[in-house]
């Protein structure tokens, strides 16, 4: 058996990891010649810049991964440190435990009691928005100044176009919460166990792909677009259990595989099955991401936190930032992310323009001066999750070809990486 992993971002160098690692042939091939996809991290004044994600959270899974690839004297741990919703004129911290919830200015005193009816409501309704679940549980305040920052903030898109069955659900799903939030949050609380320490690396979170890659140097292809896919000949060889069904054209030439595993960009793999799945590749087409420009500021701020999430009602074109200098201790590095389903059209603005916001509304929501380090744009920046994510439903892609990315399950780096485990193991079973 041989396994074809197309994309050499951490999800598919996780699945190749797993799949050498649990001893199936595997080759991954991957368009750019420096691995990890929007994971990616640079040295700019000294200073070291993610470029993607800025953190993660150090779960089991990926504890495991980052000890097997020898990097545990290379992480960069931080404790959970405040989080601030900018609202009416104010940084306004997020209650992240009980006695917090009572103390915070962020909801008033009417909207806390109203909170304690959520277990009463019902749980989610595919057919419901995230706004509309949020507001029927929680009420119209907290869903307006607490969660919606929080979520829809998270992937750039309004949680009134987000529908549940498509992304809070799921998210809901994988955290194990069944039945009311609040009950399930309160019994993680009155367990003591603490979440998962946020981390990163001394060299940015790059570091992660690349050991990767280095680790299999001999079976990842980098600088290898895979330009088409297409059955293989009943003649290809092989058993009738492993005999090729898919070839993988290359620039340089052909490797016949049993299955692949996908893990491009929705618009790269609608284009690779345009002949084999043209229904799929078709639906794929409709999913959206939102642009995001990165903007990363040097300042000298004292500011004790991970950041700040600005309530979507208000006039700034800055979605937030995350306190990169506080949370893990980057020298004065402070990252503010503009864009989104609100302005897509950042994106095209030019470096100067694009400096001067970021460091103005720094300024004016913080009260504190900064320079800008450099501009980063996504044109797809994070899976909208928002109403063209119903397309999913037409996507039935051939036997065989097994997609393991962000946009039909959900993003961050560990929810990609035990994914990525998930989809190795099953296809180790059938080897």
């Amino acid at each position: 058996m041989t396994v074809g992993v197309v994309g050499g971002g951490l999800t598919g160098l996780a699945a190749h990891h797993y799949l050498r690692e649990m001893g199936v042939e595997s080759h991954l091939f991957e368009a750019d010649s420096e691995p990890g996809g929007v994971v990616q991290s640079r040295r700019v004044e000294g200073r070291v810049l993610d470029l993607g994600p800025q953190r993660t959270r150090l779960t089991p899974t990926l504890a495991e991964l980052v000890e097997s690839l020898g990097l545990g004297d290379e992480l960069r741990e931080a404790a959970d440190v405040p989080l601030y919703v900018y609202h009416h004129g104010k940084l306004r911290r997020v209650p992240q435990t009980p006695r917090e919830a009572v103390a915070t200015d962020l909801i008033s005193w009417p909207a806390k009691l109203r909170v304690l009816l959520e277990p009463l409501t019902g749980p989610p309704r595919d057919d419901e928005t995230v706004e509309e679940f949020l507001t029927r549980t929680f009420g119209s305040e907290v869903a307006r100044n607490y969660f919606g920052p929080l979520y829809g903030g998270l992937y750039g898109s309004h949680p009134d176009e987000m529908p549940m069955g498509y992304s809070l659900s799921r998210a809901l799903d994988s955290a194990g919460i069944e039945g009311s939030v609040l009950l399930s949050v309160a019994k993680k609380a009155l367990s003591g166990r603490d979440p998962p320490p946020i981390a990163s690396f001394d060299a940015g979170l790059q570091r992660l792909p690349e050991a990767l890659a280095e680790a299999h140097a001999g079976s990842v292809r980098l600088g290898a677009p895979v330009r088409g896919v297409r059955r293989a000949g009943t003649g290809e060889g092989g058993d009738e259990g492993d005999r090729p069904r898919f070839v993988l054209e290359t620039p340089d030439d052909e490797v016949a595989v049993r299955d692949l595993v996908v893990t491009t960009p929705a618009d790269v793999t609608a284009d690779l099955f345009r002949d084999l799945a043209p229904d799929s590749a078709a639906a794929l087409d409709d999913l959206r991401y939102n642009p995001q420009v990165l903007v990363h500021l040097r300042s000298d701020a004292d500011l004790t936190g991970a950041g700040y999430q600005v309530q979507y009602d208000e006039s700034f074109r800055t979605l937030g930032t995350t306190w990169n200098a506080s949370l893990l201790d980057r020298d004065g590095v402070y990252t503010c992310y503009l864009g989104g389903a609100r302005n897509p059209e950042l994106v095209e603005w030019g470096d100067d323009r694009l400096e001067s916001v970021a460091a103005r509304e720094f300024e004016a929501i913080t009260g504190e001066s900064a320079r800008a380090l450099s501009v980063h744009r996504l044109e797809r920046g994070m899976p909208a999750y928002d109403r063209s994510w119903t397309a999913l439903d037409r996507v039935s892609m051939p036997e065989g070809v097994h997609l393991c990315t962000n946009y039909a399950a959900r993003a961050g780096i560990p929810g990609r990486i035990r994914e990525a485990k998930a989809v190795a193991g099953r296809l180790a079973e059938t080897a």
